[in-house]
């Protein structure tokens, strides 16, 4: 249970800086828009070139990744199809749809991977399936559901291009497929950027807290209960199905892909809110309960399955 525990800490730790950042105001008024910028528009398409430009992409065509995938279309399936019933908006429902289905593979599902299952290869195939298909698709969404005037089809199709973090993305697994191998001089500093993404997505975490109403009491309440209860409980719990049922995947696949399944949801979310200023409020509150809640849901699965 360490790498449960210690993936969690960094991230409390960092948030909780973040928030005293915006208490005691160091930054300014604009801190959480300057850091949500820096990491949109600069660093995390930094970081995701320099994963995805080292990454095997062998890995996409894992058994195991089409039970992540299957499950991840699942749980955002029931929430797009209770959002279209509600009328809670393209640009709510997709940001809904990320929460309750975009899992943190990255700095909490790193350590996890090393601590509990022992691999920090194992988590891969879920980040280049989260970073290629669903971030690609959902920002184009984004970009297309807040764009404030009626825009030609050629441009609607160039979406992806003209979005950083997918243009970042889709760079890195270029480089990959080609072999092309990047010279240090011309990596480094790409990396050196990229390393911001993490710190600068939950030191704005951090400061938006300042001032927020507790989680669960404002008019968001309904969507980010479904948005949890479908990360925290319905997408472990569709993933354990289909490897088992489907699949049948035993032991250590298993625990695998019900693990990596019942990540939170990622901080970067509340990021792609604060860019296209859309269910904020959903985002902040589905992250931070269902990062409270994975706690002991990632304990019991390791007990269970471990």
């Amino acid at each position: 249970m360490q790498g449960v525990l210690s993936g969690f800490a960094v991230i409390a730790v960092v948030i909780g800086v973040g928030y005293v950042i915006g208490r005691r105001g160091y930054l300014g008024g604009q801190a959480r828009d300057v850091l949500t910028k820096l990491a949109f528009h600069v660093a995390s398409p930094a970081l995701l070139f320099t994963v995805l430009a080292e990454a095997d992409l062998s890995l996409v065509f894992s058994g195991r990744l089409l039970v992540t995938a299957l499950s991840t279309a699942a749980v955002a399936g029931v929430f797009v199809a209770v959002g279209v019933v509600r009328r809670w908006g393209v640009g709510r429902t997709t940001i809904g749809a990320l929460c309750s289905s975009y899992v943190n593979s990255g700095n909490l599902g790193i350590p996890i991977a090393v601590y509990v299952l022992g691999d920090a290869s194992l988590v891969a195939p879920v980040l280049l399936f989260q970073l290629v298909m669903v971030t690609p698709v959902a920002l184009t969404i984004l970009d297309l559901a807040t764009a404030g005037e009626k825009q030609p089809l050629w441009r609607r199709l160039l979406t992806p291009l003209r979005n950083p973090v997918a243009l970042g993305s889709l760079a890195g697994v270029a480089v990959a497929a080609s072999g092309i191998e990047i010279p240090g001089p011309v990596m480094d500093p790409v990396t050196l950027i990229g390393n911001m993404a993490v710190p600068a997505v939950l030191l704005a975490f951090g400061i938006s807290l300042r001032g927020s109403s507790l989680p669960l009491r404002g008019g968001e309440r309904g969507a980010v209960l479904l948005a949890v209860a479908l990360k925290s409980v319905g997408q472990p719990v569709v993933a354990w199905g289909l490897a088992v049922g489907v699949f049948g995947l035993r032991g250590e696949q298993l625990l695998d892909v019900v693990v990596t399944s019942a990540l939170p949801a990622a901080q970067n979310l509340f990021t792609y809110a604060s860019s296209y200023r859309v269910g904020e409020t959903l985002a902040r509150e589905a992250i931070l309960v269902s990062t409270l809640l994975s706690v002991p849901v990632l304990v019991v699965v390791a007990a269970v399955l471990g």
